[in-house]
């Protein structure tokens, strides 16, 4: 008996796309997005199949896209946005508690959750890194919908 092996698919011109944006580092979530915004273009999803919805930061993050995988309207989340290292302890726990969160909606939830929320201990790393991060978070989420698809159908 061969090794059957399930090769990596982003394509998504099926599939319907939720996205919550933080609004907290306001200018660095636009940049997410964009990036985001083309990876999904690029894998064929349908603009009226996207839906971007904003938070005022990471820690609620999780709450929505709960809700949003609670409807049933979705193939794939996206969550995007920008944690920067302050001065005080609180960067450790809102980098820990939205990454707990996204991961935790993602497992409950069985739809895939693209994790797109910088963590960085500068503005400076996270405008470098915003663009491409936004668009790997995109493609992550495509390609593990379609693989979840491709396992439902061994």
């Amino acid at each position: 008996m061969a090794i059957r092996r399930i090769a990596s698919n982003t394509r998504a011109e099926h599939m319907r796309v939720g996205i919550v944006l933080s609004r907290f580092n306001a200018e660095i979530g636009e940049v997410l997005l964009k990036g985001a915004l083309r990876a999904l273009n690029e894998a064929g999803v349908a603009e009226a199949a996207i839906a971007v919805v904003t938070v005022p930061g990471a820690l609620e993050m999780p709450l929505a896209l709960q809700r949003m995988a609670q409807t049933g309207d979705y193939d794939a989340l996206v969550a995007l946005g920008a944690v920067i290292r302050g001065e005080t302890y609180h960067f450790e726990i809102v980098a820990n508690e939205s990454a707990a969160g996204v991961s935790s909606v993602q497992l409950e939830s069985g739809i895939p959750v693209g994790n797109g929320i910088l963590t960085t201990d500068t503005e400076a790393q996270a405008t470098a890194r915003a663009d491409a991060k936004g668009f790997e978070a995109a493609q992550a989420a495509l390609e593990l919908a379609n693989l979840l698809d491709a396992i439902d159908d061994l």
